[in-house]
C-alpha cells in the first residue's frame, strides 16, 4: 500500500527521439516510455543517473515533468515538504490536473485522501487512519491470508497450469482488503470486477475507469453510511472510532479513506507477487536457496528476500506525483515552482553509489534501505499488510508447487502500461497437477 494512484489512461508511448548529438554535445538519451522501455526499463534508468540524473521530459500523457534517479536526491525529495502532494500546485491548466491521479477522482469527490493532502491536514488524516490501520490488527489478520491464499490455489492444483496474475496475485490482495474493511463477502466480486478495469491502464472501454472509480465511491460511501449505525470489528468501522481529541473523520474523508486504502492496497501486491515470481524465475539459484530454507523450517531468507525483491523490481515504479510550491534546487537542477516531480523509485533502488551490485537479485541482502515503500511522512502505511501478503503468497506458491515455471518464453511475457506502476499482463505457469 504504497502510494500507488496509477494514472491509468497513460500507456506507454513512444516519447519523440532525442536528435542526433553534434560532435562535443552530449550523449543522445533513451527513449523512455514506450513498450520496449516498459519491458526492461532498468538500461534507460542507468544511462538517467549517470547523464541526467533530474531530466525533464514530456510524458505520455503530455504533461511535462522531472524525473528524479539518484538514490540521494530520490530520498532528497520524498522527503522535501516543498514538493506537495496536492494537486493544486500544478502549474498546469485545471484541464492537466486530471491527468496526474486516478482517472475520476476528482468528480468522484475522493481528493481528501493521504496521497493528494499535506500536512497539517495530512498529520490528522494519517494519525486518525494509524489509530484503525494498526500494526497489530495486520499480525491478527496472518490466518485469514493464509486461509485465503490456499484456497486460490486450490482452485488451479489439480489443472497443473494457471496464470498466476489473475488467479491468484489479482484476487489474493482484493479479497484480503475487502475483508479487513468490511465488505461483505456478497459484495466483493463486485470490488473484484471494479479493481480489475482500474488495473487495465486503457486496455478497457473508455472511461471504463472513471466509471468503477464512481461506483466504488458510491457503495463506499452506503457502506459507511450503514456501519455507523452498527459498528463491527472491520477497519471501516475502526475509521468510524477513531477520533483524536474530539476530531473525527467526516463520512468524506472515511470513504476517501477507505477507497485509497483498497485502491493502493492491491494492485501494489498484485505487482509484488507477481514481479517477485518472475524475478525467482529468471534467479533460478535465488528461488533454489528460498526454497531451501522454507523446507528447513526458516524465515530469516524469506523476510530480507521480499525486501530484496522491492529493490530489485518492485510494484511501484515512480512514486506519486509531487508539485513544487517554490523554486528549488534538485541534483544540481532548477526546479521552477509549480512543476511536477516523479521520484523514480526503480532508478533509485539500483543506484551503484547506494547498493552494492544492485543489478543482482540477492535475496540475503542486509543493507537494503529500499525506496519501495517510500520515506518521509508519505511512508507506505500499508507496509505490514504488503509484506504479509508477500511472504505468504511466495512462501506457499514455492511449498506448495515446488515445480512451479514459466509456461512460455520469458520474452513472450507483456508487461502492463501506466506511468506508476510496474506488472506483468499475465503469468502463465506450469506445474505437476496436485489434488487440493
Amino acid at each position: 500500500m504504497h502510494e500507488p494512484t496509477p494514472t491509468a489512461s497513460e500507456a506507454p508511448a513512444a516519447s519523440a527521439a532525442p536528435a542526433v548529438p553534434k560532435d562535443g554535445a552530449p550523449p543522445q538519451g533513451p527513449t523512455l516510455f514506450d513498450w520496449e522501455f516498459a519491458t526492461d526499463p532498468y538500461p534507460a534508468y542507468a544511462w538517467l543517473r549517470e547523464h541526467s540524473p533530474v531530466h525533464r521530459t514530456k510524458l505520455p500523457s503530455g504533461v511535462e515533468a522531472w524525473l528524479v534517479t539518484r538514490y540521494a536526491d530520490a530520498r532528497q525529495a520524498l522527503a522535501d515538504q516543498r514538493l506537495s502532494k496536492n494537486p493544486a500546485h500544478h502549474a498546469e491548466p485545471a484541464h492537466a490536473k486530471g491527468k496526474t491521479g486516478i482517472p475520476g477522482e476528482r468528480k468522484a469527490e475522493l481528493m481528501t485522501h493521504l496521497l493528494n493532502i499535506d500536512p497539517p491536514d495530512h498529520t490528522r488524516l494519517r494519525r486518525l487512519v494509524s489509530k484503525a490501520f494498526t500494526p497489530r490488527r495486520v499480525a491478527e489478520f496472518t490466518p485469514r491470508v493464509q486461509e485465503l491464499t490456499d484456497h486460490l490455489i486450490e482452485q488451479f492444483a489439480s489443472r497443473g497450469e494457471a496464470d498466476l496474475i489473475h488467479e491468484f496475485a489479482f484476487p489474493l490482495p482484493i479479497y484480503a482488503i475487502c475483508e479487513m474493511l468490511g465488505v461483505p463477502r456478497e459484495d466483493q466480486d463486485d470490488f473484484r470486477d471494479w479493481a480489475g478495469m482500474m488495473i487495465r491502464h486503457g486496455g478497457g472501454p473508455r472511461g471504463g475507469v472513471a466509471r468503477s472509480v464512481k461506483q466504488m465511491r458510491t457503495y463506499l460511501g452506503e457502506l459507511i453510511h450503514r456501519k455507523r449505525d452498527d459498528l463491527g470489528n472491520d477497519l471501516i468501522s475502526d475509521l468510524i472510532r477513531a477520533s483524536d481529541h474530539g476530531d473525527h473523520l467526516t463520512e468524506a474523508e472515511a470513504t476517501a479513506m477507505a477507497f485509497i486504502l483498497l485502491f493502493a492496497g492491491f494492485e501494489t501486491t498484485v505487482n509484488l507477487i507477481g514481479n517477485g515470481v518472475h524475478s525467482l524465475f529468471m534467479n533460478p539459484d535465488q528461488r533454489t536457496r528460498l526454497q531451501d530454507s522454507l523446507a528447513a523450517g526458516e524465515s530469516a531468507l524469506l523476510e530480507s528476500g521480499i525486501e530484496e525483491l522491492l529493490r530489485y523490481d518492485g510494484p511501484v515504479e515512480l512514486a506519486t506525483w509531487r508539485f513544487a510550491t517554490e523554486p528549488l534546487t534538485l541534483g544540481g537542477q532548477e526546479v521552477a515552482a509549480g512543476d511536477p516531480v516523479l521520484v523514480v523509485l526503480a532508478a533509485a533502488d539500483r543506484d551503484p553509489e547506494r547498493f552494492a551490485d544492485p543489478d543482482t537479485l540477492d535475496l540475503s541482502r542486509t543493507d537494503n534501505q529500499h525506496l519501495g515503500y517510500g520515506h518521509g511522512i508519505h511512508y507506505c502505511l500499508g507496509a505490514p499488510l504488503a509484506r504479509l501478503e508477500g511472504q505468504t503468497a511466495l512462501a506457499t506458491l514455492l511449498t506448495r508447487l515446488p515445480d512451479l515455471e514459466l509456461a512460455v518464453p520469458p520474452n513472450e511475457l507483456r508487461w502492463r502500461g501506466g506511468l506508476i506502476m510496474r506488472g506483468l499482463r499475465t503469468l502463465p505457469v506450469k506445474f505437476t497437477a496436485r489434488n487440493p
